[in-house]
């Protein structure tokens, strides 16, 4: 398997309010930056996106190492949280409606394909690419 890292971040102006996405996807020598944005979203749907974009480029099964400042991405499986959802018929611990299913079953269905490994790093400190991701997730909000 091909390993690829991706580094991905969301912004919002205003929560809900214009929304930005952005990653950068690395293979071997090579390196390429995406964004993309939506007027009326949340920074938690921003996150999620950013992933689904991500993942959507690999033409093949990879295996991808997820590089995320998002908790809410990171925890979904480092803590199992998605399992839990898919035991329940897409319910959270509440019994209510996991928020963004439709964003969760699209990132759910692309990690089918792939072999993915999600790491937290922190957000808006010294990380360059994470920094560079938030770079694009802002330009996408400052182009919509």
């Amino acid at each position: 398997m091909k390993e690829v890292m991706i580094y991905t971040d969301g912004a919002c102006s205003g929560n809900p309010g214009p929304g930005g996405w952005g990653a950068i996807l690395f293979f071997g020598p090579h390196k390429k930056e995406i964004y993309g944005g939506e007027r009326d979203t949340t920074n938690n749907r921003m996150e999620i996106q950013a992933v689904i974009k991500g993942l959507e480029l690999l033409k093949e099964p990879c295996s991808v190492q997820v590089y995320s400042d998002s908790a809410y991405v990171v925890n979904c499986f480092q803590k199992g949280w998605i399992h839990g959802w898919l035991r329940n018929g897409w319910k959270n611990s509440k019994k209510d409606p996991v928020e963004n299913q439709d964003l969760w079953k699209a990132l759910w269905a692309l990690m089918g394909k792939h072999k993915v490994e999600y790491i937290k790093v922190k957000g808006h400190s010294d990380n360059e690419w994470n920094n560079r991701c938030d770079e694009l997730a802002r330009q996408a909000i400052r182009e919509l």
